[in-house]
């Protein structure tokens, strides 16, 4: 009788959480016509030439992040969250990428970069180069170097821009336009001599010198700027921040040099010099913070009730999901993601899908998961209903594969009823104690809308999506489809670019 009693009221509160309109079939009916009405309409193919390209990647941002971020959201904006839309989900054509490097089953975000930037697939660990290139070793690079979509671009004479809130010279932005042996070359203060006597340079350097008239730069790093020891303008008593560089140069000083007479470029090093600017009177835009993100940005759970001005330069989220999930703290890494929606959802109202593709995609996963047989609308972050029946103790619907929440206490699993799991630094239990965790290595979504999105669809290759991309707007090599009579002229975009790059690294 007991027994029954209790299955009597677990039926009555998992009733309680079905929305009352959910109860009707004719709802879920309605919205499956109202899906195949949406879809009958994409046969009318959008083939216009993009005059504006928007990629938006988010690092580590795996399918299992896309959807917990959904919830997260939807619960955000106090619903259940499972209901809820991403800004991402509303775009009409989704793939899938495949992202192992051509050394690696699971990847880096350095070798991803390369792929889905240059159109190349690459080693792990090299930027901008082919797979002829081995890891740490310079003399390995000359003759191997590989093009980005953004060079592209600029040959066909597009403005461009990169947006991380990473630094600047982290892995997935630098591919766009560095050819490096290895990614951790931020300054020549982290290359080893044999790389400095092989001509090599590093990955500060070519972000002035390779393609020098990148119109927009924002982002973090900017100690690799700056030569040794020189204290940084926002903190001078911390070493840490101090400049790295060993060949004593300025190169924020040589990036404004090396501009063309009579055009203004800026330089900013914080959030409120970046509202501050006229950004219909610069030329050229270079921010750089001192950490990993970019101007006035922190994570994304911190700016979370911020509202975004849509007349301003507002730099999204995103960078960061990857070091919220590589720290086991799936808190930061889900409301990082979150706010990369935000900016979507931002550039998808500034924009029209007439002349604007946006494709919106991760360079690689997580081992991150939830699960746990959770009832609807249970808090993201919360507690499965459940107890294991191996040690008797709760557990979290998030958990990673391995990582630094792995905790033994007193010979057993920690028992996380006695520990604030809700808390933005809790780090989730992993089955695999290390001390960062790693990435996962299956396939990525690729979400796209606008002209030509239609033809990221299906399973493909990570290398596939910059040559989609670039058919698209009739730059790089594969022009012969492009009419250049009807092609439109060059248009202005968040008040100056046209080709705008969001690499959220």
């Amino acid at each position: 009788m007991k027994a029954l009693l209790i299955l009597l009221l677990a039926q009555l509160c998992s009733a309680s959480l079905v929305p009352e309109r959910e109860k009707d079939p004719e709802y879920w009916r309605r919205q499956a016509q109202e899906t195949l009405q949406n879809a009958l309409r994409l046969q009318r193919l959008n083939q216009n030439v993009a005059k504006n390209l928007i990629l938006f990647l988010g690092d580590g941002m795996g399918v299992s992040t896309v959807t917990a971020a959904r919830i997260l959201k939807g619960q955000l904006q106090h619903g259940q969250g499972e209901e809820s839309l991403l800004e991402m989900d509303k775009f009409p054509f989704v793939a899938l990428a495949k992202t192992y490097n051509t050394n690696a089953q699971v990847p880096d975000s350095a070798g991803t970069a390369t792929a889905y930037l240059c159109g190349v697939k690459a080693n792990e660990g090299t930027l901008g180069v082919s797979a002829g290139v081995t890891r740490d070793r310079c003399n390995t690079t000359k003759g191997q170097e590989v093009t980005s979509i953004l060079r592209w671009a600029k040959e066909a004479g597009k403005a461009v821009g990169i947006v991380t809130t990473t630094r600047v010279t982290h892995a997935t932005p630098s591919a766009a336009y560095a050819h490096s042996a290895n990614r951790d070359w931020y300054s020549d203060g982290e290359m080893p001599p044999d790389a400095l006597e092989g001509g090599c340079r590093d990955i500060a350097r070519q972000l002035v010198e390779n393609i020098p008239e990148i119109e927009v730069i924002l982002g973090g790093g900017r100690k690799y700027m700056y030569p040794k020891n020189v204290s940084d303008v926002e903190y001078p008593h911390e070493e840490k921040h101090r400049g790295t560089r060993l060949d004593g140069r300025n190169l924020v000083q040589a990036w404004q040099e090396a501009k063309p007479r009579g055009k203004v470029a800026e330089y900013v090093w914080h959030r409120r010099g970046l509202l501050a600017l006229n950004l219909t009177r610069a030329d050229f835009l270079l921010g750089e913070s001192c950490t990993q993100g970019g101007p006035g940005i922190s994570w994304g759970l911190q700016s979370w009730k911020e509202e975004g001005n849509a007349k301003r330069c507002r730099v999204p989220a995103g960078g960061r999901i990857d070091h919220g999930h590589h720290e086991g703290k799936a808190k930061q890494a889900l409301h990082e993601a979150v706010e990369l929606d935000r900016a979507i959802g931002l550039a998808t109202r500034l924009t029209s899908t007439q002349d604007t593709l946006s494709v919106v995609t991760a360079d690689h996963s997580h081992v991150f998961t939830f699960g746990g047989y959770t009832p609807r609308g249970n808090p993201i972050f919360g507690l499965a209903p459940m107890q294991s029946d191996v040690d008797r103790k709760p557990f979290t619907s998030i958990l990673y594969g391995n990582g630094p929440g792995y905790k033994i206490v007193a010979g057993e699993r920690e028992n996380v009823s006695a520990v604030d799991f809700a808390h933005a630094n809790y780090q989730a239990q992993s089955a695999v104690p290390l001390r960062q965790e790693t990435h996962g290595g299956e396939d990525v979504a690729v979400f796209a809308r606008g002209p030509m999105a239609h033809l990221l669809h299906g399973v493909h290759e990570q290398n596939y999506i910059p040559h989609a991309m670039a058919y698209a707007a009739c730059i790089g090599s594969n022009r012969g489809h492009c009419n250049t009579a009807a092609r439109p002229a060059t248009p202005l975009l968040l008040p100056f670019l046209s080709l705008l790059l969001l690499l959220l690294c």
